[in-house]
């Protein structure tokens, strides 16, 4: 059950308050939408439509391309309508569902890239047990196991955060509903909360960032140590380089803002960080899946030339 609170709605402050600007910023972000939603869509009908990419690897592409529509999705609707709209609110419970969708997707997409890391050193480093290992079994186990644990991390947080006392202002200062925002605003001790962030979603973020780290560490090890052959190493590395520019670029901005001292923390600075990750990151990957990928590019002219 949600908390009895005297707030019934919260004011997304948005991106800016300079209303000159409203106009031009709702033509870039749905542009970014735009292409976010088609590149990601395209990269997910070719996994699923092209028999040649039926692969472990492309599998958990598809899978990523999936969440990156879902992610934007949740924040950027919402911040397209408050760029033309005066009464930029929304509902205590549609608050809170955005809260919980964000987390949810976000940790998905942070421990998807684990196992999208483990599957590269499987493939690299155990190239002959590969087809044994990363059987079509255990990658829909996976698939399914981090979708589960992200759904349920981010109802921990949606619950606690429902049932704090909002008794002050409902003004947020962001473009959506987040949990650190949100905190700003409880009259009460919000230490549990700040603690389940920290604790709970740092390790949900971390632990996958440093399995990242471990696998192409050893993928790096593997290639200079075991591989001879200069075409070779060159070929797996440009195979990770793709996925390792993604997992930079998803990890980046999400360490600075959450691992970041509240007490050093800017909301301008939140603002900003949090469309890089939330906005930039899933308009990109399709980009750097398809320009640096040769099966995913050959895939796509197939597709073309059959319609």
């Amino acid at each position: 059950m949600l908390n009895q609170t005297s707030v019934t709605e919260f004011l997304l402050l948005g991106v800016t308050d300079i209303q000159v600007l409203q106009t031009f910023l709702f033509v870039v972000f749905l542009t970014i939408y735009f292409v976010s939603v088609t590149g990601n869509g395209i990269i997910l009908m070719v996994v699923i439509s092209d028999a040649k990419l039926h692969s472990p690897m492309y599998f958990f592409l598809g899978n990523l391309s999936c969440l990156d529509i879902c992610y934007s999705t949740v924040t950027l609707p919402k911040m397209l309508e408050n760029f033309l709209s005066t009464h930029k609110a929304i509902s205590f419970l549609g608050c809170i569902s955005q809260l919980h969708f964000f987390h949810f997707l976000g940790s998905t997409e942070a421990m998807l890239l684990a196992v999208m890391a483990f599957d590269r050193f499987v493939a690299i480093c155990k190239p002959l047990h590969y087809p044994l290992i990363m059987n079509h079994q255990l990658c829909t186990q996976m698939a399914i196991i981090i979708w589960i644990i992200g759904f349920f991390h981010a109802l921990l947080h949606s619950i606690m955060t429902s049932r704090l006392n909002f008794c002050g202002s409902n003004h947020i200062h962001h473009f959506f509903c987040d949990v650190k925002p949100l905190l700003e605003l409880v009259c009460g001790n919000v230490e549990l909360n700040q603690w389940l962030l920290n604790t709970v979603t740092g390790t949900i973020g971390m632990g996958p960032f440093l399995i990242t780290l471990i696998s192409y560490f050893y993928i790096i090890l593997y290639l200079f140590f075991k591989t001879h052959s200069c075409s070779l190493l060159h070929k797996a590395l440009s195979t990770c380089a793709s996925h390792f520019m993604v997992v930079i670029l998803f990890y980046a901005p999400v360490v600075f803002i959450y691992i970041r001292p509240a007490s050093g923390s800017s909301m301008d600075q939140d603002r900003v960080i949090a469309i890089m990750y939330s906005v930039v990151t899933p308009v990109l990957n399709p980009l750097i899946y398809t320009l640096r990928n040769k099966e995913v590019k050959g895939a796509l002219s197939r597709v073309i030339r059959r319609l």
